[in-house]
């Protein structure tokens, strides 16, 4: 019995230190710059055993943590991105140590080249979890956590979760990397 409360203490102090922060340095994004940033959760399911919480309640979280990590881009050809809230399931109170459930939500991503007028990604389906924290790892987020921080700490995961796709998609297939000026551009800024 003692070491397993050893290994669920370890568990939750390391566990812990790896909670999504605001602000974590950016990632590499190549030229991009966001021009609007959308969030619509009109459509949101709430799936079986969460706890209530109306669509609209997720709005200002999820577009305040996304504008905060894209925001910080100032390149030079602006895409907009959407997320749309497809359905989430916050965490209610457990049995702690037995049943810790972990809020999750499952969002589509869009994002829109202005520019070339095309989209680099028509819908692109993610699933996020809540962070684990010390001490939601023992009593679970149900507990922990009140359903307001807990749609605060998905919003932050979301919003970090779509920037590091971002970033791959512009490691692995180009997005967002710099246009050579065409002389149109070039004579407007001149």
């Amino acid at each position: 019995m003692i070491r397993l409360l050893t290994f669920l203490g370890l568990f939750a102090l390391v566990t812990a230190c790896s909670e999504t922060q605001l602000n974590e340095p950016p990632e590499d994004l190549g030229a991009f710059k966001v021009r609007v940033a959308h969030v619509y959760t009109e459509k949101a399911l709430k799936w079986p055993m969460s706890r209530d919480a109306q669509q609209s309640e997720w709005v200002e979280p999820m577009k305040a943590a996304l504008e905060a990590r894209l925001r910080r881009y100032e390149g030079s050809q602006e895409y907009d991105v959407a997320v749309t809230l497809e359905g989430f399931m916050l965490a209610p109170p457990g049995v702690p140590v037995l049943f810790n459930p972990k809020s999750v939500a499952v969002v589509n991503v869009f994002v829109y080249d202005v520019a070339n007028e095309e989209f680099l990604a028509d819908k692109h389906q993610m699933e996020v979890f809540e962070d684990t924290t010390g001490e939601s790892a023992i009593v679970g987020s149900g507990h922990s956590r009140t359903k307001e921080e807990q749609i605060a700490g998905l919003a932050l995961n979301i919003a970090d979760a779509v920037e590091e796709w971002m970033a791959e998609q512009h490691k692995e297939n180009g997005w967002f990397a710099p246009r050579a000026e065409t002389g149109k551009e070039a004579s407007e800024e001149g």
